[in-house]
């Protein structure tokens, strides 16, 4: 009997475009997980895995619209608070697009409305603000289960779900493997946070780069506690630490700096075959 594979794709913005990557990898090794987890742009993409679509097709879907500023524009637009009421609500900020309305304009038709309409077992992270601990979302309505994740503090409002302030996955659980841990013979785990990068040149960084790179180093800290305890059967991190948590747009540059992952990924899971046929 083959072995069974899970999948935890991590959060990071927009290097999570990296995810693109082990989905093609996972088609091409014909694989299906048999759950997958994802916090922030990983639930994201995990959502996408777990609705039916191929690499390829979330690929094509992402380059698509990010690959255009025109189309990225409208669908903002298209997000905007709905009434003036609305806005008045959660004030004249950034934070005045709610995740959820950038989600219904940006996702792709193929994932649905529900958790149980999935083709795959997702299971999402958040993290419940007031009462400080994680949150695991795996059934009902999935587009705010998505937002809640990926709500990112000083960007997006808050999420409310049953009664539950939630916020970004990736405060608590930024590559959430423990939660597929038992669920398969093999879990995979992929990293995207990266680290803050003096690439750029820049003598001192702004304000909004100092609080991103702080976060950076939290999950990071967090992340590496976690492995103190229990390990992934394979774990990786692309190449994506010059990229901004909102560099989405940079979408090309961000899939060629990364392509390498999927012959990293490839040779694991063959290590990974080999080692459980070696103790079988």
């Amino acid at each position: 009997m083959s072995p069974t594979f899970a999948v935890a794709f991590g959060g990071g913005g927009a290097r999570g475009l990296a995810h693109i990557h082990v989905i093609e990898a996972l088609d091409e090794l014909g694989i299906r997980p048999v759950s997958i987890a994802g916090s922030s742009i990983g639930a994201i993409m995990g959502a996408g895995m777990a609705s039916g679509m191929s690499g390829k097709e979330i690929h094509d879907y992402a380059r698509s619209i990010l690959g255009r500023r025109s189309e990225v524009a409208a669908r903002v637009w298209q997000a905007r608070p709905g009434t003036f009421s609305e806005m008045m609500e959660v004030g004249l900020r950034v934070s005045q697009f709610s995740i959820e309305r950038i989600l219904k304009a940006f996702l792709p038709p193929q994932i649905p409305a529900t958790f149980e309409e999935l083709k795959i077992p997702l299971r999402v992270a958040a993290t419940d603000f007031y009462g400080h601990k994680l949150a695991v979302l795996g059934e009902g309505e999935l587009n705010s289960a998505l937002a809640a994740s990926a709500a990112i503090p000083a960007l997006f409002s808050p999420v409310k779900r049953d009664g539950r302030l939630l916020i970004d996955g990736g405060i608590y659980n930024p590559v959430p493997f423990d939660l597929v841990t038992g669920d398969a013979d093999i879990v995979i785990a992929i990293d995207v946070v990266g680290a803050p990068s003096n690439g750029r040149g820049r003598k001192s960084p702004k304000s909004i780069d100092l609080m991103f790179g702080a976060t950076q180093l939290m999950m990071q800290s967090i992340t590496a506690c976690k492995l103190l305890h229990t390990r992934p059967d394979i774990m990786l991190r692309p190449p994506v630490s010059r990229f901004r948590m909102l560099d989405f747009m940079k979408i090309d540059a961000v899939m060629g700096e990364t392509v390498a992952i999927k012959d990293q990924l490839k040779r694991a899971v063959d290590l990974a075959l080999t080692k459980r046929l070696q103790h079988a």
